[in-house]
């Protein structure tokens, strides 16, 4: 019987301490959801290449962020935060730079096509790259990270990483035109700052090099300058590591330094043939 008592009263334990649990991480499957949801909407009224709607007159249009605006408000509201204040305010801030996002991504696409010779025209960039998805989400969510909004833009960049293979911190300040070239692995730290005109290749990262939580306010990842190319699997780490304007990173290249403005930086494969005859083998392998 006192064992029987026991369970009960560690199940009501349990129970009290669960129900705390929920209560104070209150955020729901719906904040999520709603999220992505939200972020489909812009990206149809974007894109065509994604929607079956058809809008006929500019009045169109501003009746759609209009009704935006007022589910953006909604969203936010779902955040159940006492950090979030003034929703109407934020949700209107955030629809005012809805142009200057399409306009830094009509500006993306079209990069990518002169820059890219396997592309056929703007629409398949817009339609089939993968980059220029992630890129999209970013710069939505970036904005919402701007205003301070918890969540949601973690919520957008990984939901983008999960599509995409693409991981972008939504803190990251990213210019525009900004190319990713199939861009699978990469990696882009949240206090990263990336300039005009910058190429980067698949495995690309873009990283801090130390993660301690007592540096979280301050510039852990690198500084990428106009104009720079940075090949397959480079990694550049530090905040305090710039990598100059008009630079090329050669693949597999390990940066933790600054690079002059006007850098090439490769690495130098070996091959060097032997004999088997005269190779002895080694029990000093370190795995």
């Amino acid at each position: 019987m006192k064992l029987k008592n026991r369970s009960i009263a560690l199940y009501n334990e349990f129970a009290e301490s669960l129900l705390s649990k929920r209560q104070t991480h209150s955020c729901t499957m719906m904040l999520k959801t709603e999220s992505i949801d939200y972020l489909k909407e812009l990206v149809n009224l974007f894109f065509p290449h994604f929607s079956n709607k058809v809008y006929y007159s500019p009045e169109d249009i501003l009746a759609k962020l209009q009704l935006m605006e007022r589910n953006l408000i909604s969203l936010i509201k779902q955040l159940n935060s006492t950090s979030v204040q003034d929703p109407p305010s934020l949700s209107k801030e955030f629809i005012k730079q809805v142009p200057g996002i399409y306009q830094k991504l009509i500006a993306d696409a079209d990069y990518i096509f002169q820059g890219d010779p396997a592309a056929e025209s703007v629409d398949e960039v817009i339609i089939a790259y993968p980059g220029f998805m992630a890129i999209t989400i970013y710069r939505i969510a970036h904005e919402l990270y701007k205003l301070k909004l918890p969540i949601i833009p973690r919520i957008l960049t990984e939901y983008a990483h999960e599509l995409t293979g693409i991981d972008i911190h939504p803190g990251a300040q990213i210019d525009s035109p900004f190319f990713i070239d199939h861009g699978t692995g990469i990696v882009i730290g949240e206090t990263s700052v990336v300039g005009k005109n910058v190429k980067l290749y698949q495995g690309v990262t873009l990283g801090a090099l130390s993660v301690e939580k007592t540096l979280a306010q301050t510039k852990r990842h690198p500084t990428i300058e106009n104009n720079v190319i940075i090949y397959s699997q480079a990694v550049i780490l530090g905040g305090g590591t710039v990598v100059g304007n008009n630079s090329v990173i050669g693949g597999n290249a390990w940066i933790t330094q600054s690079i002059p403005a006007n850098s090439i930086v490769y690495n130098k494969s070996e091959v060097r043939v032997r004999s088997n005859e005269s190779f002895e083998e080694s029990n000093n392998f370190i795995i």
